[in-house]
């Protein structure tokens, strides 16, 4: 285990205070996952940065609108980063690359296996993939939430048998951070705790994710069999102590591993086309632990026009979302059959994902 890992470095870890990269920081990480390149790891390197990084190259007389301020200083940002990477990895005989991508190309299956394909073909070749979201032809509707959000879909992708989110804190507190009746919890049990109680929402100055954001993607992680680790990339030799098995910061535990097809719907909530609504009965069914495939007699409703092929939501009658599914029907099918016997699945377990 833990022969492929993801590492997430979050822009408040990587940023120093005003705003400039932290050169030594960033040298102990490439460190850190240099030794484990020696010791036969292969690891995938999702960075933030980029925006701080132009911001501490260049500062605009000028008003700008969010989205191109971010789409300038990322521009200008991103060959200072990567610079900094290249030159500290090869000085510890290491060879890394830059992969820009958008979420956008996780929507298409095809354009997903094919990124699927170069990111496998870097890690077979020694090669450090260093992944950051490219901000430069992002807008708004298309950004990803942050690069927690791009490390989870990574993960998912390529398999890895552990994902490290490093942040400025030490982890998933039971309650507010500043209280200090709260403490971190060290492992969190998807079965038995729940995202609602955990009040502390922690946000950065150059970042755009909380402590929130963190948690969902985590949670959406380990529940296709990835176990994540949420800790303070400020301690000092954190990547190694973490691989070591040191208890640091929140553990997601993990649900039972799902094939690569699962994985990909999981993270496929916002590519949805339409909203399938379910029965009571076909909702027990669905969330218990027999396989089962959704029939159109448990449907109640259709919503929304997709394609065959196209993600869907699956919904309760009360509208809660009780899972994704990549449909067999277009809407139009979908409806024609609905509540009908002896039907083929509108969705069959092998292209369904439930929470």
């Amino acid at each position: 285990m833990n022969n492929r890992i993801c590492i997430k470095i979050g822009s408040n870890v990587l940023s120093r205070v005003d705003g400039l990269p932290n050169t030594d920081l960033i040298g102990s990480f490439t460190s850190q996952i240099s030794d484990l390149k020696k010791k036969g790891k292969q690891v995938i390197l999702v960075s933030s940065g980029a925006v701080a990084a132009g911001r501490s190259l260049f500062k605009s007389n000028k008003k700008l609108d969010t989205v191109a301020e971010r789409q300038l200083l990322s521009s200008l940002g991103q060959v200072k980063l990567i610079n900094i990477y290249t030159e500290l990895f090869n000085e510890l005989g290491q060879l890394c690359a830059q992969v820009l991508v958008t979420k956008q190309d996780f929507k298409d299956r095809h354009h997903y296996l094919n990124m699927q394909n170069c990111l496998n073909a870097l890690l077979s070749n020694n090669i450090i993939p260093i992944v950051n979201e490219n901000d430069v032809i992002s807008i708004t509707e298309l950004m990803f939430t942050d690069n927690d959000e791009l490390a989870g879909l990574i993960s998912g992708m390529l398999n890895v048998d552990s994902l490290y989110i490093l942040t400025d804190v030490d982890g998933i507190y039971d309650g507010n951070p500043e209280h200090e009746t709260s403490s971190v919890i060290s492992e969190f049990d998807l079965t038995n705790q729940h995202l609602q109680k955990i009040t502390g929402n922690i946000k950065s100055n150059f970042g755009r994710g909380g402590i929130i954001t963190k948690c969902h993607t985590a949670q959406r992680v380990a529940g296709i069999g990835i176990p994540v680790i949420i800790a303070n990339g400020k301690t000092k030799n954190i990547i190694n102590r973490l691989i070591a098995g040191e208890s640091l910061g929140t553990r997601f535990k993990p649900k039972k591993s799902t094939s690569s097809l699962k994985k990909w719907i999981a993270h496929s909530h916002s590519n949805a086309k339409g909203k399938v609504i379910v029965n009571e009965g076909a909702k027990i069914s669905l969330i218990s632990n027999t396989a089962v495939s959704l029939l159109p007699v448990g449907v109640v409703k259709v919503e929304g026009e997709f394609k065959k092929g196209d993600i869907v939501k699956i919904l309760d009658e009360d509208y809660n979302e009780i899972g994704l599914g990549q449909s067999k029907y277009g809407n139009k099918k979908a409806e024609s059959i609905i509540g009908q016997r002896n039907q083929k699945p509108i969705i069959h377990y092998d292209h369904l994902y439930l929470h």
